[in-house]
């Protein structure tokens, strides 16, 4: 594998994780909408909440992208068994 080959294939590698993670934010994202939250916070429509909103859907959704880059990887990582 020459150096041309090997920077395009890091390059779309780290283009599919960038998306896969925006992908599982905007999911959780939408999860965390509906959640009723109404019980944990004073004021569920406040800026407070919606922040706690947005960290929520980031840590699960990164932890969503994580796990999906992770498994790609291992089942690429399959091939060295039978070769």
């Amino acid at each position: 594998m020459n150096r041309s080959t090997l920077t395009s294939s890091v390059g779309i590698d780290g283009l599919l994780s960038l998306t896969i993670a925006l992908l599982s934010i905007t999911f959780a994202w939408y999860v965390v909408q509906g959640i009723n939250i109404d019980k944990w916070v004073k004021q569920p429509r406040g800026p407070q909440a919606r922040m706690l909103q947005v960290l929520l859907a980031v840590v699960l959704g990164h932890g969503l992208a994580r796990f999906i880059v992770d498994y790609m990887e291992w089942t690429r990582m399959l091939r060295w068994i039978v070769e």
